[in-house]
């Protein structure tokens, strides 16, 4: 990708919650782009050209722009963001989603057995049909909601499924419901219960993928374009497997339609340091679009499989459980050390509050810079220690919402008796934290609009938010949603934008609903200079 030195002109755009109309020019340049000007409407020195949207479908479409002559864009008074991110994805796990099992309505374990046998006779009867040697794969059962008398169990998963492989991922992704037949082949022990959880079960789901297989290519493209139709940019992308190959792999295939920040578990981590790779550098064939960014540590468990650790007792747990760490706090600090030494950021999973105080501790003591993911349950005091760190709280506003019910379920002592606060998102913006939205996607869906639509209502259903006193305004959510760049396009930014049907500060003020923002209308997304989606 040279320089082009070519711009494109985006007239009519409505800034939003103003009655400004501006003209946006965009530089189409050796690094993909950036936006020149923005200027009032009245100001704009071209005219004519050519008026059509296209919707670029690799990096090489770079250079057929720039070869035409500079283009003009009428977006016909259309809303203009900065392009948007999700800050927390397994984005092989999430493109799996497009072609599996998805068990998120099961309200019982019987129920998710009737799905699954429906499932089976399903893929039985296809072209391909079922292999004893190949797993098939579930996502997404929300356990943490079903009744006591209606729990997993192993002769449950056995009967529905018989000698067929078949492994079964929580919502939460910390623990894994698995037959038999699937526990041989992933060489794990399953009790009464059939479940595996937490690094046992990492372990046994990294080996459920073929991440450079054809079909999975396919659904990695697939997952991009559904991105780039909600306004996506770039994702950050936690998978946990060796990311660099896979993003490598897929940039070489031209799949290219989204920016890339790319990061590590501990073990990849130390491979890629004995490989002197530095944080900052560039994914192979990537042409800028993707880095080697980030460390991705797990301190603890989750809520759901109550396994997130916490300073006092889970509510009606017996025997009592205060969840579990995954790390020592030395060895978190030592991967930590490892991470800034070598030019990387820190993006540690912490729920549990007691997970999160370690957490922090290690921050400080190494001097890491970063994130903490998640921040689901925090101390008074640790809010403010999230500030004095510089530290960034990269939250999934969907998750409060997911988990309104579970929470006074298994949380409801250590609220009432010790003033914990759970999903803190006021607290922290009120605190000075900057906050990164995401989705966890496939815990939640990859779509920035249900994530703000989270922060700013706390609700999914008809009722009022679970917690009014820790929503967010429109303005400071979109901003959490575009990677530090705001609600408004300014020049010298990255050539990252998206136009939209409709005001989004209407949609989120008063006078607005959190179906209007989760159904956002999308026009077109631009990323690095392209059209990677357009209805226009």
């Amino acid at each position: 990708m040279g320089g082009f030195g070519k711009r494109m002109r985006i007239t009519n755009v409505r800034i939003p919650g103003t009655d400004r109309i501006e003209d946006v020019t965009v530089e189409i340049t050796g690094d993909g782009g950036r936006i020149a000007e923005v200027a009032p409407a009245d100001r704009s020195p071209i005219r004519g050209g050519n008026t059509t949207v296209g919707t670029a479908t690799s990096a090489g479409d770079i250079s057929r722009t720039a070869d035409t002559a500079a283009e003009v864009i009428d977006a016909e008074g259309r809303w203009i963001i900065p392009g948007l991110w999700d800050g927390h994805t397994h984005f092989t796990q999430w493109a799996s989603t497009f072609g599996r099992l998805d068990l998120l309505r099961a309200g019982s374990a019987g129920e998710a057995m009737a799905m699954l046998r429906d499932h089976l006779k399903t893929l039985r009867r296809s072209p391909a049909g079922l292999s004893p040697d190949a797993i098939v794969v579930g996502m997404r059962f929300r356990h943490s909601l079903w009744s006591d008398a209606d729990q997993p169990t192993l002769a449950m998963i056995d009967e529905a499924s018989g000698d067929q492989p078949v492994a079964l991922s929580s919502a939460d992704m910390h623990c894994g419901w698995v037959n038999s037949a699937a526990a041989r082949m992933l060489g794990v022990h399953v009790g009464d219960s059939g479940l595996v959880g937490e690094l046992e079960w990492f372990d046994a789901y990294a080996k459920l993928d073929d991440a450079s297989g054809a079909e999975q290519l396919r659904l990695i493209e697939t997952a991009e374009r559904d991105a780039a139709s909600k306004g996506v940019v770039g994702i950050c992308d936690y998978e946990m497997a060796d990311t660099i190959g896979q993003w490598t792999a897929r940039f070489a295939h031209g799949i290219d339609l989204l920016r890339v920040r790319v990061g590590m578990y501990p073990e990849y981590l130390e491979r890629a340091v004995e490989a002197h790779r530095h944080g900052g550098d560039e994914i192979p064939h990537s042409h800028g679009l993707a880095r080697i960014t980030t460390l991705k540590l797990i301190s603890d468990g989750s809520l759901n499989t109550r396994s997130a650790y916490c300073s006092h007792p889970y509510t009606g747990i017996v025997p009592p459980t205060r969840g579990t760490m995954s790390y020592k706090p030395e060895e978190i600090e030592r991967y930590m050390k490892l991470a800034s030494d070598n030019g990387f950021d820190v993006a540690c999973h912490a729920i549990g509050d007691e997970a999160n105080s370690i957490v922090l501790d290690a921050f400080e003591h190494t001097g890491a810079a970063g994130a903490v993911e998640h921040a689901q349950l925090l101390k008074p005091e640790d809010v403010e220690r999230f500030a004095r760190l510089d530290l960034t709280a990269s939250i999934q506003p969907q998750h409060a919402v997911d988990d309104r019910d579970v929470i006074p379920r298994y949380w409801a002592d250590m609220i009432r008796d010790d003033g914990l606060m759970p999903y803190a998102f006021r607290s922290l913006h009120d605190a000075g934290v900057p906050l990164r939205f995401g989705s966890d996607a496939p815990v939640a869906v990859l779509d920035p609009w249900v994530a703000i639509a989270a922060a700013v209502y706390r609700t999914g259903d008809e009722r009022p938010a679970d917690d009014s006193a820790q929503t967010l305004d429109v303005r400071t959510a979109i901003a959490a949603s575009a990677f530090g760049r705001g609600t408004r396009v300014a020049a010298g930014d990255p050539a990252d934008l998206v136009l939209l049907d409709a005001d989004p500060f209407a949609a989120g003020g008063p006078n607005g609903s959190a179906q209007a923002l989760r159904n956002m209308p999308v026009a077109a997304t631009m990323c690095a200079g392209r059209w990677t989606y357009s209805t226009l």
